[in-house]
């Protein structure tokens, strides 16, 4: 499958120039609302997402939110920008899941999902951990568009759902049909695109934490956990969570603070859906 996989990497088009200048305003300093919404306002699907993720059941906000304004007001800058350098990413896929059965919806779902989760858990332990781990956390599962595209091309969809259906093991079945973890080649497509190092690595390791560097291992697992729990066709499962307890508990990740925010998110879903 490297062949494949190389070739699907090597025809991605370029990155839209609304996803360069958000990682050009996302490593200022100088908070700028109104520049933000200037450059994401050039993308309307962009615009679309933020405010559908704004309005979904994780967030439970009182009334609807209609303006792009009030949804960088509500979910912060650095959450807005993390959604909206997802979905541009993902909409440059040009692909879809099929062979997971899920949807693109879904990915943008369980991507912010995995992102809010770094915001309610992360920052009750680092405040800048929790900002550096934002986007890899969205961004983390891209490498699945890749997947589902060479798996379609090979008309072997069936085959890996079935296998899907009877492990119940995303990572386990990607490793086995395409020779290597979604991380990596996850990691592989933001390289392509000359993506900062800080976003590369981290994801690169989340299933090789063993083999990651010391200065971003820290990273790689908690983003090994966020993996668990965003499982796109099973998120917040507490099959997934207790999964993820144990690796917090194996990471020496404090436990009781992961249980708090895991429970504070679950509630939020459930009362708004």
């Amino acid at each position: 499958m490297k062949k494949q996989i190389v070739h699907e990497i090597n025809s991605l088009p370029p990155l839209p120039s609304s996803v360069i200048e958000l990682d050009d305003y996302k490593n200022t300093d100088n908070i700028d609302v109104e520049k933000l919404i200037d450059i994401i306002k050039k993308d309307p699907l962009m615009v679309a997402n933020i405010l559908k993720v704004a309005n979904s059941s994780m967030f439970g906000f009182r009334s609807k939110i209609e303006t792009l304004s009030r949804a960088i007001n509500l979910l912060g800058v650095k959450f807005t920008v993390s959604i909206a350098i997802g979905s541009a990413i993902q909409n440059t896929m040009k692909s879809n899941l099929l062979a997971y059965a899920v949807s693109n919806q879904d990915f943008i779902y369980t991507s912010s999902l995995a992102t809010n989760i770094v915001n309610t858990w992360i920052s009750a332990i680092d405040f800048d951990l929790k900002n550096e781990l934002l986007l890899p956390a969205f961004l983390q599962e891209v490498g699945k568009f890749i997947i589902s595209e060479v798996i379609q091309k090979e008309k072997r969809t069936e085959e890996f759902l079935q296998e899907l259906n009877e492990t119940k093991d995303i990572s386990f079945c990607e490793e086995k049909y395409m020779g290597f973890s979604c991380g990596r080649i996850t990691a592989n497509v933001f390289k392509h695109w000359n993506l900062s190092h800080n976003i590369i690595f981290p994801i690169a390791y989340a299933e090789d934490i063993d083999s990651c560097p010391d200065s971003f291992k820290q990273k790689a697992q908690i983003l090994h956990v966020i993996k668990i729990l965003c499982d796109i066709r099973d998120p917040l499962s507490d099959r997934n969570i207790e999964k993820a307890l144990k690796k917090v508990a194996l990471f020496n990740l404090d436990v009781e603070q992961f249980l708090n925010s895991i429970d504070v998110i679950k509630e939020v879903i459930k009362q708004n859906s």
